[in-house]
């Protein structure tokens, strides 16, 4: 295998540990967690180990600190196997007075929280970590930042290679780093093999309560129907009983899902709720997403050749994508991606907020003039209606597409990116 491939998140990581005594980071299982550690850790205690897990636990359980000794920083590799574990390194790390003791990383929430008995504030610090984005996994050129456009600059020229048939293998392929050093069926496999993984056992770890693979299966097809939508668990058991074999409680489906959130298989965007100018009631549910999009064509069953036959499954895909990108890119700028609609129908598919109220109206589009000016109309028609006097104007509007030919400024100031262009 190559080098080892940077991540966005190693500078976070260093900065993190730079200012507080433990960093845990979270996030799906195989999208690099460990390795990023590694890249900055002195020890390391690798907790599923199969040689040495039975020795961990009980160690954890009785002596917790003897798991904590060694050159620090100290990384604790999938934690969440041992809660106990987390009293003594808050123990710890109020005793050494010192920044970076220690990494934590875990691909679930540990299902016995009773027992840990302090949350950790002031000691640990969060770090999220997503599979990897295109930029990251080499696709994307990254001739356009994300954050410079928070400066509006008055021009913008990038030429992008990315084609509609390589977007649709990077949706199925998805953003796993050792399919990154993959290609063709073989990279493929690797997301369908997550997938049979996730229903056939991950999801079982998340609350230690055997579930139907069946019904997970159907439930993840549901989801992959519905990503982008508000859709509420009544209407996925809808969905589940209208398309699949079987009637499914909404009881069942919010507590699958709820499992599937403590393993990051999938994870929802909040709703933005900017000051407007008109009394228009803002819709405030989250938006539903796969944490990878290459999770929702396996759930389906589709492969490149399917989504570039079906331009509106290939559109939603498309955004699942986009929206993993975004939360990436958005993590270097201390900000967060969030979606907007109403209840008369107007929508932007992302926001991104920085936490100094800058912000930018974010269209996610597949390409083509007519989808094109589809989208500058919503981000024209939202910025309307925005109350300038009581939050900032919003620094920059975009159209993210999956096969535009190049990056340009519009006449009217918005700019058209593609994805194959953007970085942080």
């Amino acid at each position: 295998m190559e080098n080892y491939k940077k991540r966005i998140a190693d500078e976070l990581l260093k900065e993190k540990l730079s200012g507080a005594g433990a960093v845990l980071i979270e996030g799906p299982k195989w999208c690099g967690k460990t390795t990023t550690a590694e890249q900055v850790s002195n020890s390391i205690v690798y907790m599923a180990d199969p040689r040495k897990k039975q020795g961990y636990l009980l160690r954890a359980e009785t002596d917790p600190s003897s798991l904590l000794e060694g050159e620090k920083p100290k990384l604790i590799d999938e934690w969440q196997l041992a809660p106990e574990l987390w009293d003594a390194i808050r123990f710890e790390v109020d005793h050494a007075h010192a920044f970076g003791q220690f990494i934590l990383t875990g691909s679930a929430v540990p299902p016995e929280t009773d027992k840990i008995t302090h949350t950790g504030t002031g000691r640990f610090s969060r770090l999220r970590m997503h599979s990897m984005s295109l930029y990251e996994s080499g696709e994307s050129n990254g001739t356009v930042s994300l954050g410079a456009l928070f400066d509006n600059p008055d021009k913008l020229s990038a030429d992008c290679d990315l084609k509609l048939e390589d977007v649709c293998y990077l949706i199925c392929r998805g953003g796993w780093p050792l399919s990154t050093y993959l290609s063709g069926k073989i990279a493929l496999n690797q997301a369908r093999d997550y997938y049979d993984s996730v229903v056939s056992s991950d999801i079982n770890r998340a609350d230690g309560v055997q579930k139907d693979s069946e019904k997970v299966r159907r439930l993840m097809r549901s989801f992959a129907r519905l990503q982008g939508s508000q859709a509420g668990d009544e209407t996925i058991a809808a969905d589940i009983e209208t398309n699949e074999p079987e009637k499914v409680s909404s009881v069942t489906v919010h507590n699958y899902i709820s499992a599937l959130k403590k393993i990051f298989v999938v994870e929802d965007m909040e709703a933005w709720n900017p000051n407007l100018r008109s009394k228009t009631v803002i819709r405030t549910a989250d938006t539903r997403y796969f944490t990878d999009p290459s999770l929702a064509a396996a759930a389906l069953g589709f492969g490149p050749g399917d989504l570039l036959e079906d331009t509106e499954t290939c559109g939603l895909m498309f955004e699942t994508l986009a929206v993993r990108d975004l939360r990436v890119y958005a993590s270097t700028l201390d900000g967060e991606v969030y979606h907007f609609r109403d209840k008369l129908g107007l929508e932007c598919d992302a926001v991104v907020h920085l936490r100094n109220g800058s912000y930018g109206l974010i269209e996610i589009k597949l390409g083509g003039e007519s989808l094109i000016e589809k989208g500058a109309k919503s981000l024209k028609d939202l910025e309307k209606i925005i109350d300038t006097e009581r939050m900032k104007k919003p620094s920059f509007k975009m159209i993210l597409t999956a096969n535009s030919p190049m990056a340009y400024k519009r006449s009217d100031g918005i700019f058209v990116v593609p994805i194959g262009c953007l970085k942080h």
